[in-house]
Parts: C-alpha cells; structure tokens; sequence
C-alpha cells in the first residue's frame, strides 16, 4: 500500500516535468519498446546479430559507465547462440514461474562466464535490472523496468508499505511490480497525465495503452527529481512541541554529548546536510552521524513511546523522528540530506550547548605519533592522562566496527571478566581495528599512551618481551622488554585500564615468551608476584592491565595454541560484519548498486 495523497502531489509535479523531459530525449523508452518488437526473431539465423539489433535503442537501459549488460549477452550469443536463444524462449515462457524464469537466466549467464574463463569476463551483468528490460521489450503491457536505486527512493516518498531491499532475490523485483501497479492504477485514473502523454507521443513511439512504461517514467522522475522539490516523509511527525524537545535535549540519559554533538553541528551547518558533509566539516566518521542519530531516534521512541515510521528497514523507521530527508543533488558529497524538524531546530535555540565541542580536537590515531617524552612524562608523574583527550563511547564503537550490539556486549564481558581475549577470524575482518576501538570503549576515551601493541614471530622471545641481557658496546646489560615497561607503566596508575595488543599471537612459541608470567596473567592470579628468571627479582601483573590477542583462523600451518595458554584466554569468533546493524546502515548511505552487487559476490565468495 502507498499514500495516495503523496502520490496525487507527484503526479501534479510529474505534468510539469513530462513535457520538457520527453522531447529532450526520454522518449526513447518508448521507441525502444517498437524498435524492439521490429527486428525480434527467436528462430533468427544469425540470433547474435538479431538480438544486438534489436536491443539497440535500448542501450541508455543496459550500458552505463561500468554496465555493459547488453554487451554481455550479445557475447553470449555469439558464442552460444543456440543457448541464449533458449534462455529467451524460457525467460519468455508466461506458463512458468516468473522467479523461477529469472534464476534460470542468471544461472545460464554464470555458466557462460565460468565456461569462458579465457574471455576476460569478470561479471555477467545480468541482474534483476536486465532482466526486467528484457522483460519489458517483450510485454511492455505486462513488465516494468525495474532498478534499486529508483525503486527504493520511489517507495520510500510514497511511503509505501513494501520496501524494496538490496538483493539480487527475484522476489524483490517481483513485488516491486505490485508496488508499480499501485501507481500505474492512479495513473490510468490521470485524464491530465493520459492527455499530455498522447499529445507528446510520435508515430514511432509505442501507445503504453496499459501505462506501464509511463509508470516505470514516473517510478524515474520520483527518485532523480520529485525529492528535490519536497522533503518526506511528508505525513509522519513524531508529535513532539518545542518544549517538549527542549525537555529531551536536558535530558542526559537521551541526549548524551555525542548525541548533541550530532544536531549542534546540523544546526550550525544551516539546520541540515548529508553525513559525508557533516564529517569533512565538523570531524568524525560518516558513520558517526548516520548510526548516531538512528540509536538516539531509538532511544527517543524507547522513553517517549512516540510514534515511528512503519518501515520494515530501521533505516527509514527511526530517522525521521529527528529529521526530514531527501536525496542529494547529483555531484555533491553524500547520499541524503537530513533536515531538523522545525520543532527541533527551534528547540536548539533555547538550549545552552555552550559545552558540546563544535569540531572534533585531532588526536594522533599511531602511539608512534605520540611523543615518548609525552608518554615519559604522563607515566612518572601520575597525572590525569585522559584529560581533554576525545571521548570514545559504545556508540562510537558500533558506528565504526560492524558488530551488532550483542556481540559487543559479549565481547567486553568477556574481556572483563577473563581479562584476557583472543579475536579470532579470518583476515580481513577487523581483528586490529576492533581490538583498538574495544580499548577506546572501555576507557571511554581515545587515549593512545594506554594502549601498546606489538606483533609476534617466530624469532620472538622472553628477552624481547619480558627481560634479557643484550649487546652494549663490549659488554652485555640486562634490559627491560616491552611488555615489562608496560607493566610498571600500569602499576602507577591503578585506577585507569590499560590495554596490550598482540597480533598473531599464534606465530610466537607463546611458551618461551611468556615464561613464569603464564600464570601471572590469569584474572586470578592478577597482582600476585613471582620471581623472575633473569633478575630474581618478585614481578606481577597488574589488574587494571587487559591482554587482547588476534590470530587468523585461516593460517592452517601454524600449530595450535597449546593447552596451557588457551585455558588461560577467552575465544571471540569474529566474521564478516555484512549482516550487523551498523554495516546495513552504512550500505543503506552508499546506495549504489554496483557497491551492493560487489558485497553480494564478496559473500558468496566467504
């Protein structure tokens, strides 16, 4: 279901807009459709030909920028043109399933690449899109052009209960066509719209007497232009007065200061702009402000009950508690521009935001770009090391690392509890980015003079991490190794969390390198001393002090960690974060289908 109200505005701008765009060149949908029907021949002889030809008014449809579509299968059919020509005989078979009509065809196009290995073909670009075109060319009073990224934009200002999804899952293009028909329905009511149609169409132009290409122009004109003129949703408002958002914004428990960075920023910004813009101006990630203002639209509805969007995707469910959107405009930085609701802008007004930092202070992501005088100094002297340095919240954790919010909860119980952790997954998957940002969440800040890390190898040992004696000059001194200093540095400051980080943590003789200190990491034995091998001396480790391992689960020819030191560690599985919230989200910012086709290949691929 769509509201209609919202569609009869569309269609009073879509009259103003046909005109002008038709004869400036889009009335090739419509010639194509009889250009088409000219010259296709399934039992032609040379069927190559036959079908480049026949498709050829169609090309703004199946080539564009890195889309070569058509290209694709008139290759096939050069070199299988009796295959393709019986692809098209079932694609066109109207007795069958129309599902399972598109997976043969993709199915036989997978074929053809795998066969031709030789060729060069990297992607068969025959996609729901294609197919729909396909589709169309031959039943134009039956099929639509389908597109995500029209489709999804359309369903979205018409508020429409169906939701298209970025998938290559037949079923999305399918009800698509029942949403379309909603509108090709309202456009068969449209005298106006019938009248200026037939008035426009030239001989070579098909009639759409069924208006099904007239709706797939509609379907166009609502996601590339109609957006631009009105803001939506245009029927929802979560009800709130501006002195009803001024008693949310006091409320700490709602709007935390990363939350009131977020629409600080958007009101000084002119009360709106795209995520992408927000963070090249004001600092952060994209994802900062996209997740952020989702989980504090969250939170709203959680404490006020308000009404939200009926929307299958979070997405589009929560955001517009707090704004309202449109798509950017063609060449600027973003996808969506998020607007304040006016009650919300005023409220901003009369709230003292005097606290909340404009612009984020830049702090040096490497401890290598951390000065060691700097590190020296804030390590004998006790003071305060987190003062004035960047907060780093559990928000900020899940905008950035693409975990859902259980999986992070379990993960920091985990390391508090066994204070030891190993992330371990395939490579590529976040293990050290996650590892970093665990730290930063669980300080609160970002404070890099907290965190060490080092990498393991085969020649890594007890004299490297714990002490031994090494070359000076002719003689030889006992020195301290990096996991020892980081000890003592810890010890000073008992009431902050430290945190060291090894990387393949599997690739050393784990044994030899941690020595006596094997039971001296435990949870149990933190703060209990023994003596050390090279100085005798009683060392412990300290409580406040966190281990976070990673090892690839992929590396088969390493040995596995013995018995003695896993007992000792808590395991965390990490896999690709395709399925997490904050990835979804991400995606939904992207909004572009090459990027959509390119994870789904990714996870085929895992």
């Amino acid at each position: 279901m769509i509201n209609q109200n919202v569609l009869k505005r569309v269609e009073e701008a879509y009259l103003k807009y046909l005109p002008n765009h038709f004869t400036d060149g889009e009335d090739y949908k419509w010639k194509a459709i009889n250009h088409f029907h000219k010259h296709w021949d399934i039992e032609a002889g040379d069927f190559a030909a036959m079908l480049e030809l026949a498709l050829e008014k169609a090309d703004t449809l199946l080539t564009a920028g890195f889309y070569y579509a058509k290209g694709m299968i008139v290759s096939f059919a050069q070199n299988d043109p009796d295959g393709v020509r019986e692809q098209f005989r079932i694609l066109y078979d109207e007795t069958r399933d129309l599902a399972e009509r598109v997976v043969t065809f993709r199915n036989y196009a997978e074929e053809q690449k795998q066969n031709h290995n030789d060729s060069g073909w990297k992607n068969t670009f025959q996609d729901l899109h294609a197919i729909s075109v396909y589709l169309w060319l031959r039943f134009p009073d039956k099929y639509y052009i389908y597109k995500y990224g029209e489709a999804r934009p359309a369903a979205d200002v018409l508020e429409s209960s169906f939701v298209p999804k970025r998938s290559a899952d037949a079923s999305n293009m399918i009800q698509s066509f029942q949403l379309f028909d909603e509108i090709r329905d309202s456009i068969a009511q449209n005298q106006k719209i019938i009248n200026l149609f037939n008035s426009l169409r030239t001989e070579d132009c098909y009639t759409d007497a069924n208006y099904h290409t007239l709706t797939s122009d509609m379907v166009f004109y609502i996601s590339r232009f109609f957006p631009q003129d009105e803001w939506f949703p245009l029927d929802y408002n979560p009800g709130f007065s501006v002195g009803q958002w001024v008693e949310l914004l006091q409320n700490r428990d709602i709007f935390n200061e990363n939350s009131l960075a977020i629409v600080k920023r958007m009101k000084d910004n002119g009360g709106q702009g795209t995520c992408s813009e927000l963070a090249d101006k004001y600092g952060e990630t994209m994802s900062y402000y996209n997740m952020g203002s989702s989980m504090l639209a969250k939170r709203i509805n959680a404490k006020t009950n308000c009404p939200v969007m009926p929307r299958n995707s979070e997405n589009s469910r929560y955001w517009p508690v707090l704004y309202v959107g449109k798509p950017a405009p063609k060449g600027s930085k973003g996808v969506y521009i998020w607007k304040l609701r006016d009650e919300l802008s005023e409220a901003l007004t009369r709230v003292d935001l005097s606290d909340i930092p404009l612009y984020v202070k830049t702090v040096a992501e490497d401890t290598s770009e951390t000065s060691v005088t700097e590190k020296e100094m804030f390590a004998n002297t006790g003071e305060d090391i987190s003062m004035g340095l960047e907060k780093y919240s559990e928000e900020d954790f899940l905008s950035e690392v693409f975990m859902d919010q259980a999986d992070y909860a379990k993960l920091q119980n985990l390391l508090r509890r066994k204070k030891n952790v190993i992330l371990q997954g395939a490579p590529g998957v976040g293990k050290t980015f996650t590892a970093r940002r665990l730290a930063y969440t669980m300080m609160g800040v970002k404070d890099y003079s907290r965190v060490e890390m080092i990498q393991f190898h085969q020649n890594y040992a007890y004299e490297d991490f714990i002490m031994g004696y090494k070359p000076a000059g002719s003689d030889f001194i006992l020195q301290t190794g990096i996991f020892y200093d980081f000890c003592e540095r810890a010890r000073k400051h008992p009431d902050q969390e430290y945190f060291f980080i090894i990387d393949e943590i599997n690739r050393g003789n784990l044994s030899k390198i941690f020595g006596e200190l094997l039971q001296l990491i435990e949870a149990d034995y933190r703060d209990e001393s023994a003596l050390l091998a090279y100085n005798h001396e009683p060392f412990s480790v300290p409580g406040n002090l966190y281990l976070i391992g990673m090892m690839n689960t992929a590396d088969r020819s390493l040995a596995l960690i013995d018995y003695a030191l896993r007992r000792r560690f808590s395991f965390f599985e990490m896999t690709p974060g395709f399925l997490a919230e904050g990835f979804k989200i991400y995606q939904e910012s992207i909004h572009e289908e090459l990027f959509d086709s390119f994870v789904e290949q990714i996870i085929l691929l895992n």
